[in-house]
């Protein structure tokens, strides 16, 4: 309970004796394009050859000529929406981005840099971590939007090239009982995905002591806290808003 209530009052140290505003959009922009652009390589890898798995199993287990072929390509659809496009990629999300944090603020923690900008009147918290949260819940949606589309592409590429399904069948099943809020509902939980892997790992990093050894665990604690925090925001998301 102490951990956590001192990362509440981190969060608000966040909000507080801020900079110009300008100041925090160059810092935004900056951590854009290191938390989304470079993210963008591993994120169509992943999500490419998940969707293409999930078709490839699902069409296994249908050994039955009852069901229709298009339920794969449904199963793909509805599959990525509500899991696989929000959560396996936060979860390597939280590996590289989270990591990258933790590691960033720990070592700038024990090289004094932290403290140097605390001599100078600045409120570190703010100048150093607000950005990085920010550029991650703007970036983050746009990298699940992104992963939704190429799983749904990998599937079709894997479905169709196996003989499994024709494109048109693969086309009626994304389309058929459609539900809009799944839309919605994986854009909340990447929103919710994002602040909790950034201000996590931005905590992780910002409270180390020690030396070099200490910034290696920070970012191994970073990335498995932010797991468990992601796991446990998608069960309690998935309970209040399905």
């Amino acid at each position: 309970m102490k951990i956590i209530g001192k990362y509440f009052i981190f969060l608000h140290s966040l909000f507080i004796k801020r900079e110009s505003f300008n100041t925090y959009i160059r810092l935004t922009l900056d951590e854009c394009i290191k938390v989304g652009i470079d993210s963008i390589f591993i994120v169509v890898i992943i999500s490419t050859f998940i969707g293409a798995v999930t078709a490839v199993q699902t069409a296994y287990n249908f050994v039955t000529p009852l069901i229709p072929r298009y339920v794969i390509s449904l199963i793909v659809r509805d599959m990525t929406l509500l899991e696989l496009a929000p959560t396996i990629t936060a979860i390597v999300f939280a590996g590289k981005v989270g990591s990258n944090i933790a590691g960033e603020l720990g070592t700038m923690r024990i090289s004094e840099q932290i403290d140097a900008l605390e001599v100078m009147g600045i409120n570190s918290s703010s100048f150093l971590v607000l950005p990085k949260i920010l550029a991650c819940v703007l970036m983050y949606p746009l990298l699940v939007i992104l992963a939704g589309n190429l799983s749904i592409l990998g599937g079709y590429i894997a479905a169709t090239l196996t003989g499994e399904m024709t494109p048109s069948e693969y086309v009626y099943g994304i389309r058929v009982d459609f539900i809009q809020f799944n839309v919605t509902f994986a854009l909340i939980k990447s929103i919710v995905f994002a602040f909790l892997i950034a201000s996590i790992s931005a905590f992780t990093g910002y409270f180390t002591a020690g030396g070099a050894l200490e910034v290696g665990k920070a970012s191994t604690k970073a990335v498995t806290s932010s797991c468990i925090a992601i796991l446990s925001a998608d069960y309690l998301l998935a309970q209040l808003l399905l």
